[in-house]
């Protein structure tokens, strides 16, 4: 009985210890949040693997779909909403919408809302217009459907070949709020991703959500 009884405590105090251990590192895990945005998806090809390895690192992001895409890999759209990722709006064909009439434009915005919504992936709350590009036809349309312009602050330049430390190196200089632009298909961005979060995390940044209020990077809601 003596035995079990020093057992127990013994047990008693590593469970302590470690509750101990942990709070203060768990409190002080956050300090701010930035958006991670991967564009341009989603495909049965890039998809599966960012979501794993986005999973894998503790990281959350947004994903800017294309309708296109959405409508062609609906399963995709649900494995995003599945592993706890956010989806937006990336146009139906990526075109240069600056060059559109608003009829397009407001095709363009739409069918993407349907597409990302009959997948599972809800109503986009937020838009990327491709390339950066708008003026006020193009910011009219998304008012209409109450959807929040996201560009970003920081370009990681995976689009342009940039090389895994590169794009690390982009995510490092991300501060409270900010959010980055990167892609589903680079494979130097998968490779990235486990350093992101280990840079992101020893400078006490989280992976966020963007509102939808301020198109700025808050906590999870």
């Amino acid at each position: 009985m003596r035995r079990l009884s020093t057992f127990l405590a013994t047990a008693a105090l590593a469970v302590a210890s470690t509750i101990a251990a942990g709070a203060p590192a768990q409190a002080a895990a956050c300090s701010g949040y930035v958006g991670l945005t991967f564009d341009d998806g989603p495909s049965n090809a890039h998809t599966p693997a960012i979501l794993n390895a986005l999973r894998q690192n503790g990281l959350r992001a947004t994903m800017f779909n294309e309708g296109q895409y959405a409508a062609a890999y609906p399963a995709q759209v649900r494995a995003q909403t599945s592993a706890g990722m956010w989806v937006g709006n990336h146009s139906y064909t990526h075109p240069h919408l600056t060059q559109q009439s608003q009829a397009q434009v407001d095709s363009e915005i739409s069918r993407t809302q349907q597409a990302i919504s009959a997948a599972g992936g809800g109503t986009p709350r937020l838009f990327r217009p491709p390339y950066g590009e708008t003026n006020a036809t193009v910011q009219s349309v998304e008012a209409k459907y109450g959807l929040r312009q996201v560009i970003w602050d920081v370009d990681s330049g995976d689009w342009n070949n940039a090389s895994v430390s590169a794009i690390v190196a982009a995510n490092a200089r991300l501060t409270n709020g900010q959010v980055i632009l990167m892609h589903e298909w680079p494979a130097n961005t998968l490779s990235a991703i486990p350093q992101i979060a280990r840079t992101l995390a020893s400078r006490g940044l989280c992976a966020g959500m963007i509102s939808p209020q301020t198109g700025r990077a808050v906590a999870p809601g």
